[in-house]
This record gives C-alpha cells, structure tokens and sequence, in this order.
C-alpha cells in the first residue's frame, strides 16, 4: 500500500456506521446461507503467483493502473480466459 493512500481521508462516516444495530443493516441482497447453497459450493484455493518481470506498452500499463487497485490481478484473469480458450 502506498504512503499516499495511506493519507486519504475516508470518506465514510464510521461514526455513523459504528451506531448501527444489527437489526438496522440491510443483508436482503445476502442469500441465505443454507443446506442447497453448500451442496453447490465449491472451494476454490487461490494458485500461488510467481512474480516475474514483463515488459508492457505504458498505454496499456497506466490504462489497467488506472481501473484502480487489483490492476495487476485483472491483467492475471484476462491472460487465463485466453489460455483457457486457447487449451480447451
């Protein structure tokens, strides 16, 4: 994380939020949590990533940098979508 996100001054009322009561939380767009939902589930651990060095245009690079962070994890999905239809 960077020394310059760091200071952002949020833009939440925490306060606000910390008076909430359970009973005050909308959860109606959460799905209850039942016996067809873990029949369904699937666990999905995460591969661990090697870190490597890849040379990018700087277009493309400050374009996917600017999406916000998780830039880097974007660029990981859509290279495995083409592997994936490129192996199957």
């Amino acid at each position: 994380m960077s020394e310059k996100s760091l200071n952002k001054k949020s833009k939440t009322d925490w306060n606000k939020v910390d008076r909430l009561t359970d009973s005050e939380i909308d959860t109606s767009d959460i799905p209850p949590l039942n016996s067809a939902f873990f029949k369904n589930a699937k666990l999905h651990m995460p591969t661990r990533k090697k870190s490597i060095t890849v040379r990018l245009d700087s277009d493309l690079l400050e374009w996917y940098r600017g999406q916000g962070k998780g830039y880097q994890t974007k660029i990981n999905a859509i290279l495995r979508t083409y592997m994936d239809a490129h192996t199957k």
